[in-house]
């Protein structure tokens, strides 16, 4: 029995048809006819598809589910499709997009956590099994056209470099298109962004009113409209997925503005107004309870009166940062309406990809790097106050604090990375679908999960979930077709069990019951406790919001459910837990990959967009950067070699006038910089810079001693240094600096190099050490020998 079309479909590509025998020697022979040749499409009537995926927004951020933050797009769509007011994340951002994308658990695609925390224990690698091809590819195999916009953060850090190898790339994911950035952050104004595979450098400035959300809608929309213009007959897949919005919370003042003063009662106050909102709503029961604010948080009344107008703008930008955002996505679906294809266009919009970000610490930042390197005191009151009205300009690096998230999760307890409770990971979500769905405005609360959208994708489109896909056997979907509450609103419940985790902040899920516990939190960064002091709580299938903790009237369901979480832990790959955060860093302790080992590493003329993973780490230790450069007639000026940027990192540089130069920039801080008096002359020369690391711990000083052709001719002390990371996103760069300047002396119009940088090595601790300050051709064949 020969097999239709659908089911050829369960493989994948498609088989193609087999050449037709012929005994005909001249074409022109009438009884000699061949099929026509027709291209791969999806079954007739199905839809296109568009999946936006907003960043760290809580469940109680947008107006749409009963925040105080205008999202004219989001109500849009809700007032013509469905709201899902039980939706839930992974409680983390690449873990998310890896089950969104896939269909299956997060540690069931290795994505434990995020892909710079990856280590060699099952379900924690961040490397995508063949058995779990991602829902963009079965499309493209089925006919589909794909495109991914804004944010990827599923590549593991040994493959982010330019070369690659790309097979976890948006582009080997299925996605046809890419225009977006790398990683788990960008700066909105100056972004790191490829296209496909290809590093491209923004079009405009900050100072011409560039922005990443309006850029990479414009190219979304370009995008559309070629696609619908040349082959109107094909549905397209596109994945809209931005950095807002997570930090830095990047706007222009015109959208904070429109939020001035309305956050001024406070984070307390505030969550009572929201959890109001939100009954009138309907998004939450009469009957749900605001959860208290956990201890750990502080009251705002508690909060010192100097920072408390930094902190309520902290807030304003955030709310204009989250609205500006909507409404580049309306401007988005304009374009599909204008095309006439938004009634045949089915919409997810899953508001979050986990819950609020914490990670601001207590205070907010006005650079959230000082955080993620465990140094938030370098900021002082006084310093924020200095630079309030800087807030979210391209100054600023900037999140807001720990209450603030809090609120923005209303009316459930915890924040992002606390996957144990609704605040962690319950994000609300918006279907819309004219053609396809009956309902208008209408809620469901049936459970839903993000690995619940490619088997719903694939029931809408008449496409059957692939059993085998580019040669390898596929492992079945773990996410559930909710199909079946388009146009019903008591329909079944589908999904009646799912398991958490993150950072072993862990709970489950059956039938309404929730047995959790959280272990432990996002802005404290001491010793957790040990796994086995955990404790349980558990929460009946009436208690919306997980409110009031049964678990000492229920012991029994509490030990069924903590045996169901430990079953589903091991059928997922969550075993074993592991809390470790700092020391999952450690690529060697992790027993990752690494992209470059030993002491020495060479980088030529024509290197660039290079992530921190990519290069040496000279962090904590002594070391030396040589850099053999021609300068050109009438001297030379602009950047010889530069790490990071504007909020930290490190450059050697020909200053305007052309003398050497080394600057250390500590998180914006500071500038250490070291000077030579002499302009370097024309001709073939050697800039050297020695940093002696004076030792005694992690982000220490040290002495930077510069050279010329090993003649001494500056020296200078830099007082401290970036202990972790310099950025989440800027990068290294040879004969220039992309994204935003790591010195003050030099500026886009003269960053980059005038003359040639023919190669720059760096050499740690013992390779440092050269007697004659200059590197020869025969040391450096040694050392690169050295190395292999």
């Amino acid at each position: 029995m020969s097999k239709t079309r659908d089911e050829r479909r369960v493989v994948l590509p498609i088989p193609e048809r087999v050449r037709p025998e012929t005994a005909m020697i001249d074409a022109k022979d009438p009884d000699q006819v061949f099929p026509s040749i027709e291209p791969v499409r999806p079954p007739e009537g199905a839809p296109n598809v568009l999946v936006v995926l907003l960043d760290d927004v809580g469940f109680g951020a947008t107006t749409a589910f009963g925040g105080l933050i205008n999202t004219p797009t989001a109500e849009r769509l809700a007032s013509g499709g469905l709201r899902y007011t039980r939706f839930h994340t992974t409680a983390l951002c690449a873990p998310t997009r890896a089950a969104l994308l896939t269909g299956r658990n997060h540690h069931t695609v290795n994505m434990g956590a995020i892909t710079e925390l990856a280590t060699s224990a099952p379900g924690q690698t961040s490397v995508r099994p063949q058995d779990c091809a991602p829902l963009p590819e079965t499309l493209r195999l089925n006919g589909y056209a794909t495109a991914q916009f804004g944010k990827c953060h599923e590549v593991p850090v040994w493959e982010t470099s330019p070369m690659g190898p790309h097979d976890r790339w948006p582009t080997g994911s299925g996605f046809q298109h890419f225009y977006g950035f790398i990683g788990g952050e960008t700066n909105q104004y100056d972004p790191a962004i490829y296209q496909d595979t290809v590093p491209v450098e923004p079009e405009t400035t900050p100072e011409e009113g560039y922005h990443f959300t309006e850029d990479m809608t414009d190219k979304s929309i370009e995008w559309v409209r070629q696609q619908k213009s040349l082959m109107p007959d094909q549905p397209f897949f596109m994945y809209w997925a931005p950095g807002a919005t997570h930090a830095p919370h990047h706007v222009p003042e015109e959208w904070s503005a429109k939020y001035k003063g309305k956050f001024d009662d406070g984070w307390d106050s505030v969550r009572e107004r929201i959890f109001e909102r939100q009954k009138e709503l309907g998004v939450i029961p009469q009957s749900a309870a605001l959860t208290p604010r956990p201890e750990e948080i502080p009251a705002w009344d508690e909060m010192e009166e100097e920072l408390k107008p930094v902190l309520t703008r902290q807030m304003e930008v955030y709310a204009g940062f989250l609205e500006h955002t909507d409404h580049h996505l309306g401007r988005l679906i304009d374009a599909i309406d204008d095309l006439g294809v938004l009634d045949e266009t089915l919409i997810f919009y899953v508001i979050g990809d986990n819950g609020a970000s914490a990670e601001g610490q207590i205070r907010g930042t006005f650079n959230e790097l000082l955080a993620l390197n465990g140094v938030p005191e370098l900021e002082t009151t006084e310093f924020m106050v200095e630079r309030i009205d800087r807030f979210g300009t391209p100054e600023a690096f900037n999140h807001y604090a720990v209450g603030w998230a809090h609120a923005m999760c209303t009316p459930y307890q915890w924040t992002k990375q606390i996957a144990s409770h609704w605040g962690g990971t319950r994000n609300g979500t918006i279907v819309h679908w004219p053609s396809g769905i009956r309902a208008r405005n209408e809620m469901r609360h049936q459970f839903g999960h993000v690995i619940d959208i490619a088997p719903t994708v694939l029931a809408a489109a008449g496409i059957p979930e692939p059993v085998k896909v580019n040669g390898f056997d596929q492992h079945p979907y773990e996410g559930f077709q909710l199909n079946a509450t388009f146009d019903d609103a008591d329909a079944e419940e589908v999904h009646h069990t799912q398991y958490f985790e993150m950072f072993v902040n862990r709970g489950i899920y059956h039938k309404g019951w929730t047995a959790v516990t959280r272990h432990s939190i996002p802005w404290v960064l001491a010793e957790n406790p040990p796994i086995e002091n955990d404790v349980w709580e558990l929460y009946e299938p009436g208690d919306w919001t997980q409110s009031n903790n049964v678990a000492d009237e229920n012991p029994k369901q509490l030990e069924r459910l903590q045996q169901l979480f430990l079953a589903e832990a091991s059928k997922h790959n969550a075993l074993p837990l592991d809390d470790r955060r700092s020391e999952r860093f450690d690529p060697d302790r992790a027993g990752r990959p690494q992209l470059i080992r030993g002491k020495s590493q060479v980088l030529f003329g024509s290197m660039g967009r290079l992530s921190e993973s990519s290069v040496v780490n000279i962090k904590n230790k002594s070391h030396a950067v040589s850099c053999q450069v021609v300068v050109p007639e009438g001297g030379g000026r602009g950047t010889l070699i530069s790490q990071g940027g504007q909020y930290g990192g490190w450059t050697v540089y020909l200053t305007t006038d052309g003398r050497p130069a080394y600057c250390y920039n500590l998180f914006g801080l500071q500038l250490f910089k070291t000077v030579g008096h002499n302009p370097v002359p024309a001709g073939e020369h050697q800039v050297r810079m020695e940093f002696d690391y004076d030792g005694g711990g992690v982000g220490k000083g040290g002495t930077a001693t510069l050279y010329v052709d090993g003649d001494e001719v500056a020296s200078g002390r830099v007082d401290n240094t970036v202990p972790g990371v310099f950025s989440a996103d800027e990068t290294t760069d040879v004969g220039t600096d992309t994204a935003t300047g790591v010195t003050d002396d030099l500026d886009k119009s003269n960053v980059a190099f005038t003359g040639k940088v023919r190669w720059v090595q760096i050499d740690l601790a013992d390779a440092a050490e050269d007697e004659d300050h200059i590197l020869t051709a025969e040391e450096r064949y040694r050392i690169a020998m050295s190395r292999q």
